[in-house]
């Protein structure tokens, strides 16, 4: 589903991404984790096209990102192009971004009417079914100022899931919440997994990586130091690094 080649990122004279390889298999979950500025978060946003690749190759189900091919050379696309390919892509932040004057039910269908063109009736009855997904049937009414954060969040997720992404990017989706709300939204994307949806996740969640994910990327300083079997990454890591991160989070 994705495939990254020597992917590099630079702002100015810093390089945030300095050559990452990684395939995520379709189906799979692959956990990304490391340090504040290791560059996970804009490996995630290069996904998507939030933003743009500087180096290397990144594809989205054989497609490449930001970029079409014709006559043997490469051509950026235009935002509309861009725009059109991200409706494949379903991303999560880590502060909600919900619209505040739309209630639920208003934030999951809006996407949906107004970009895919669904009837508005159709996506009605179609937002209240991914609420109901979420644990949120009872709350399609409230607004954001009415709802905890892991509620805010599981909204988010709904609707995420609102416009069928074939994939899910995640970033960072529980740092916001207070701990004991962590739970609820981690269940719900524990059942997402369980689905067989792919999925790119963000975390400082080591439990749900161990747990759910199919992969863990160890990342540091721009670059992957170690990726693999999270049972072995997480539990018996090989380098060094690895093993000084883990034992300050664990």
């Amino acid at each position: 589903m994705v495939h990254a080649k020597g992917v590099r990122k630079h702002y100015g004279r810093l390089e945030v991404l300095r050559g990452i390889d990684l395939t995520v298999r379709r189906g799979s979950v692959c956990c990304l984790l490391g340090p504040s500025g290791s560059g996970k978060s804009t490996f995630l946003r290069c996904i998507n096209h939030l933003e743009r690749v500087d180096g290397g190759r990144l594809t989205v189900d054989g497609e490449l990102v930001g970029y079409r091919r014709h006559g043997g050379k490469l051509h950026e696309l235009r935002e509309r192009e861009v725009a059109e390919r991200r409706r494949d892509i379903g991303m999560v932040f880590q502060r909600f971004n919900l619209f505040p004057h739309m209630t639920a039910l208003e934030n999951v269908i809006e996407a949906p009417v107004r970009v895919a063109g669904v009837a508005r009736a159709h996506a009605r009855e179609e937002a209240r079914q991914l609420l109901e997904r979420v644990g949120l049937a009872d709350r399609a009414g409230h607004y954001p100022s009415q709802l905890s954060g892991g509620q805010q969040q599981r909204v988010a997720i709904a609707r995420a899931l609102a416009m069928k992404p074939k994939l899910m990017l995640f970033d960072e989706p529980t740092s916001a919440l207070d701990p004991e709300l962590v739970g609820d939204v981690l269940d719900v994307m524990r059942q997402l997994a369980d689905d067989g949806m792919t999925m790119v996740v963000v975390t400082h969640e080591i439990g749900f990586a161990r747990e759910v994910g199919d992969t863990a990327v160890f990342m540091d300083e721009g670059v992957i130091v170690e990726a693999g079997d999270p049972r072995q990454v997480l539990v018996d890591p090989e380098q060094e690094r690895t093993r000084a991160f883990l034992s300050k989070v664990l």
